[in-house]
C-alpha cells in the first residue's frame, strides 16, 4: 500500500484530506446527498466527490488536488 500524509484512498480513488474535512463541516445540517442530487438534469452533472486527487505525472508518483492545489510525492512501500 502507498503512504500519503495529505491524501487517503478508500478504494475508489485518492481523496484530499484537507478538502474532505472542510466539505464535511460545510455539509452538516443539510439533507443527505440522495435528496440533493436526484437525477441529473444537465449534461455534465457534478457529484459530491469532487475532492478526488489526480496524478500529476505519467509515472503515477505525484498526486495533486484540483480544489486546493496541494501536491505530494507518493511513497510506494
Amino acid at each position: 500500500m502507498q503512504h500519503s500524509d495529505h491524501f487517503y484512498n478508500e478504494g475508489f480513488g485518492w481523496v484530499c484530506r484537507q478538502c474532505a474535512a472542510g466539505a464535511g463541516k460545510a455539509s452538516e445540517g443539510r439533507p443527505a446527498r440522495v435528496f440533493r442530487e436526484g437525477e441529473a438534469e444537465s449534461k455534465q452533472p457534478q457529484l459530491e466527490t469532487r475532492h478526488l486527487a489526480r496524478w500529476a505525472d505519467p509515472a503515477h508518483s505525484t498526486l495533486t488536488c484540483p480544489d486546493c492545489g496541494i501536491t505530494e510525492l507518493i511513497e510506494k512501500s
